[in-house]
């Protein structure tokens, strides 16, 4: 909501726009900003290092496209994320493979969800091959399936690296980075938008918000209704070693549950070469939840008390409970695993040395009937014709990080009142 804009405040020099949050999706806003003409840009980061939370913390695939419903956002932005990653990639010299994914199904059931898949797909426009039992392991000899997918585009890299990037090329073309800063909430005024932190105000002519696991929060403290609450969900992962680990040529996924927005336990092979398996999908103590240990009373009684969390987990307890079982036992989660990789026991899953790689929290939107949000969702206060906009991206999870580059320009043209989608 629009303020009248009397109250007082001793900012900083004002910029066209500010961007808030530093992970990838808000450095690809800087990017394309800058891209498209914008000669004052800043963005502003409560951590002091880029990429701290969902950009440096997945298994860092680069997706084919070929989950999302035909016509979605996330179905056109990924589609071209996958390429334009890729095409990033080898311009700056930033490691990548095209390695290609096997999606499988082990039993009868999940056959019909895997036809579905070919569908979508082939509607997005992605290369999908349909392979039989002998056809799986001829790709990956270690798999035990019924039948499979083969998804060539699908690939691997470095989104932390991206992201600095990013950071650095945006620097150098003038942007400016406040890191070390957390924004409290946005004014919207009449000729222009207050951008409160914690170390001063900001000025800008249009603002976007890319907080990820803060995004409602913001949006709130700053008197807009998000109409969604973000509730972090911790996923967490285990390097696989052994033999069987060894011989995982590329990326194995197995059939998603069409219930959730999540992929299911996966065993990816990174750019460095190793192999981890995960994620499962449990309730974060706290927004940035990474571990059972860190717990925030507030931020967890906040979720539990919500009634669109509420739905949900009345609605989907007993998958809740598995989920938290694996996560709590390592020989749950190696069971998991072996009904796509038989023979992985407890022993194979290690926790990888990096602790950053252990465990990501996913910043998932709920609306308050208990769905969970299933597409990117960018909701606008204000319009180019109706004074300075501020822009929320209030869903964001994967494959946001493939889509990143698409979505920046998607956001710019919202700005400039050229897009019409809807989110």
């Amino acid at each position: 909501m629009a303020d009248p804009g009397t109250r007082p405040v001793a900012p900083s020099p004002g910029h066209d726009v500010v961007v808030v949050g530093g992970g990838i999706v808000g450095f690809a806003v800087l990017h394309e900003l800058l891209a498209a003409g914008h000669t004052s840009v800043a963005l502003v980061e409560r951590e002091h290092t880029p990429g701290r939370h969902q950009t440096g913390r997945n298994s860092n695939v680069i997706h084919s496209g070929l989950y999302y419903a035909p016509g979605s956002l996330k179905a056109r932005l990924a589609v071209a994320g996958c390429a334009e990653t890729k095409a990033f990639c080898a311009e700056q010299e930033l490691p990548y493979q095209e390695c290609g994914k096997v999606v499988v199904a082990t039993e009868e059931a999940e056959l019909p969800r895997m036809a579905e898949l070919v569908r979508r797909g082939r509607a997005n426009g992605v290369e999908v091959h349909e392979l039989d039992e002998a056809g799986v392991r001829d790709r990956e000899p270690a798999v035990a399936a019924l039948a499979g997918l083969r998804v060539p585009s699908t690939g691997i890299c470095d989104y932390g690296a991206i992201t600095q990037r990013l950071a650095d090329l945006a620097v150098e073309r003038g942007a400016v980075l406040h890191t070390g800063r957390a924004v409290r909430s946005v004014t919207r005024r009449r000729r222009d938008v207050v951008v409160h932190t914690d170390r001063g105000d900001l000025l800008a002519g249009q603002v976007v918000v890319c907080a990820g696991l803060r995004s409602d929060e913001i949006a709130r403290a700053s008197g807009f209704d998000p109409g969604v609450r973000i509730v972090p969900f911790r996923g967490e992962y285990s390097d696989l070693v052994g033999p069987i680990g060894e011989s995982v040529r590329g990326l194995v996924y197995p059939v998603p549950d069409p219930a959730f927005p999540f992929l299911g336990v996966h065993a990816t092979r990174g750019v460095d070469g190793s192999v981890h398996v995960g994620p499962n999908a449990v309730l974060a103590l706290a927004r940035e939840g990474y571990d059972w240990r860190t717990l925030r009373v507030r931020e967890l009684a906040g979720t539990l008390t919500d009634p669109g969390f509420a739905r949900l987990a009345g609605q989907q307890w007993r998958y809740g409970l598995g989920e938290m079982y694996r996560s709590l036992s390592r020989a749950a989660m190696a069971r998991a695993v072996a009904r796509m990789l038989p023979g992985v026991t407890a022993a194979d899953l290690q926790p990888p040395h990096d602790v950053a790689r252990r465990a990501g929290v996913r910043a998932q939107a709920i609306r308050p009937d208990g769905s969970l949000v299933d597409d990117f969702l960018f909701v606008q206060d204000g319009a180019p014709d109706d004074g300075p906009a501020v822009l929320h991206v209030l869903n964001a999870p994967s494959p946001a990080a493939t889509a990143a580059l698409p979505i920046g320009r998607e956001i710019v043209a919202r700005l400039e009142g050229k897009s019409v989608d809807a989110a």
